[in-house]
């Protein structure tokens, strides 16, 4: 991950930057880019090598496509709760239609049904 760099500090990174590119390309030396910033050629060189390995990290070939979006556990455990509790209503309300329709009266014969079969028997 990378931090966000502003102000003086972006200035001073800009600056290193420039130097160990001028170093890279034979305009300046080792010794004079670290002169100019004010280090050892030992603090130079380790400065160097993290810029450069940076850059090779950096233009190392990447997923394809849309990056996923950041994952919330918190967000996703709370919407499982919630479906979890969908299907708990979704159980109680079949239940609920059941035991009504267990507890309504059997529906009454007309009498016209009745009597016929009251004559063929």
């Amino acid at each position: 991950m990378t931090k966000a760099v502003s102000g003086a500090a972006a200035v001073l990174v800009r600056r290193r930057a420039e130097l160990i590119i001028q170093v890279q390309a034979g305009r300046l030396t080792a010794a004079a880019a670290a002169a100019q910033m004010g280090v050892s050629r030992k603090t130079y060189y380790k400065w160097e090598h993290r810029g450069l390995s940076a850059i090779l990290v950096a233009l190392q070939e990447g997923k394809r496509g849309r990056p996923a979006a950041p994952r919330d556990p918190q967000k996703e455990a709370l919407l499982r709760e919630v479906e979890t509790l969908r299907e708990q209503v979704r159980v109680q309300d079949q239940l609920q239609r059941v035991r009504t329709l267990m507890q309504a009266p059997e529906p009454v014969e007309s009498s016209l049904s009745a009597t016929k079969k009251k004559g063929g028997a």
